[in-house]
């Protein structure tokens, strides 16, 4: 199951999706009504405009009211005058002064063939069977308008997106510093049972009562066992040290430790596509711990009963967009279980923290492992296929 933070975090974001849907969508609806009435006002003054000039080509009288109030007062609307063929007056069309008049003529046609695509003539009828047409388009102000809400919308998206990737950035870093913090406790508190222990078994050692016992091996053992535990922790406190290990030989050391303490009814193999001397940038204690965790997972999720196949391969690496430098080569290994398997729709929740089908677990063994890897080793973990009843395929891809 999920832990309550990243279910109410994916609610979250469902619930700022819709609120964000909601908002584009009333800004829309709102502008579309201002662009209406806009554009209705626009006609009536064109309309007003063809009425009163008519009306002076027909009484043949210039009225200083109708010239100033109704004629000279568009200064907005683009529009061009004609008498069928020829054109007769222009307004408010912003073509450049310094224009030749060959020039002008050309651009007023060309804005008069974009006029009649959008808005139809308006014909004034005149005596003896004359008529002027006018043609005319949106002002700025209602085209600029029109573009308003793609603007705004496309604005709040990326002040949205801005908010997201910071509110992430510093949730990741947030979550950084708790796993750094727990990392070094953890080291921390270890270090004086340890020193305990180290202490008892120089002491049963030395002690001819416990001369030859195996009880003492098997204490140096798990001594050993708790080193490699506080080392792993301190590695993942600290920037860990990266060298070119031989991959064959350290994934099989890996696998030997757990490979004797599961259930016998758990076969374990190793495949390669390798040489056997391939070497591979990693962190012995680190890595040991990813391939731990992945086997373990797999050992339960077979119920103690199946197999665990780790075959090593060469892998194409991906083209870096963000830089020119070619991508290191790399390899994977792919860790195939027999067991129940994976549902598709929880691929990527396996590797949230706390997400666990366990009774009994915390659900952070495959996002701590994830996170060893990319964080650590700059490769990959994913789940390279899984089929319910099947099994499953984690690929775990490295540098070399």
């Amino acid at each position: 199951m999920l832990t309550p933070l990243y279910d109410q975090k994916s609610r979250v974001k469902l619930l700022l999706l819709i609120l964000a849907l909601l908002v584009g969508v009333v800004t829309m609806l709102y502008t579309k009504r201002l662009i209406q009435r806009l554009s209705e006002r626009e006609q009536q003054q064109i309309d007003l405009y063809a009425k009163t000039l008519r009306h002076i080509i027909i009484t043949e009288e210039s009225s200083t009211f109708l010239l100033e109030q109704i004629i000279d007062a568009n200064t907005t609307v683009p529009v061009i005058l004609t008498d069928g063929e020829n054109i007769v007056d222009t307004r408010n069309l912003g073509l450049s002064p310094d224009l030749s008049p060959a020039d002008s003529v050309r651009q007023v046609r060309a804005l008069l063939l974009e006029m009649q695509q959008h808005h139809p003539a308006i014909d004034i009828k005149l005596p003896g069977n004359a008529h002027n047409y006018i043609f005319y388009q949106d002002s700025v102000l209602l085209r600029d308008l029109r573009t308003y809400p793609w603007v705004q919308l496309g604005v709040i998206a990326s002040l949205a997106v801005m908010a997201y990737l910071s509110f992430s950035y510093s949730r990741r870093a947030e979550q950084n510093g708790v796993w750094v913090g727990l990392a070094k406790e953890t080291a921390h508190q270890l270090g004086t049972p340890l020193s305990s222990l180290v202490g008892w078994q120089s002491y049963l050692r030395e002690s001819e009562r416990f001369h030859d016992e195996p009880i003492v091996e098997e204490l140096g053992k798990d001594i050993r066992r708790l080193e490699i535990i506080t080392e792993r922790f301190s590695n993942i406190g600290s920037v860990p040290v990266l060298k070119a290990e031989n991959l064959y030989h350290t994934t099989r050391n890996a696998i030997a430790y757990l490979e004797s303490r599961v259930s016998r009814k758990v076969k374990f193999s190793i495949e390669t596509d390798l040489p056997l001397d391939t070497p591979a940038c990693i962190n012995v204690p680190l890595f040991d711990w990813v391939v731990e965790n992945i086997c373990k997972n797999a050992v339960d999720a077979m119920d103690g009963r199946g197999s665990i196949t780790l075959h090593l391969r060469r892998v194409r690496p991906r083209r870096r967009w963000w830089t020119r430098r070619p991508a290191p080569p790399q390899v994977a290994i792919d860790i195939t279980d027999t067991g129940k398997g994976i549902p598709k729709n929880k691929l990527e929740s396996v590797f949230l923290p706390g997400y666990t089908t366990k009774k009994r677990g915390w659900g952070l063994g495959l996002a701590l492992a994830r996170r060893i890897i990319e964080n650590y080793h700059q490769g990959r973990l994913f789940v390279k296929a899984s089929e319910v009843g099947k099994g499953t395929t984690f690929r775990l891809v490295l540098n070399q």
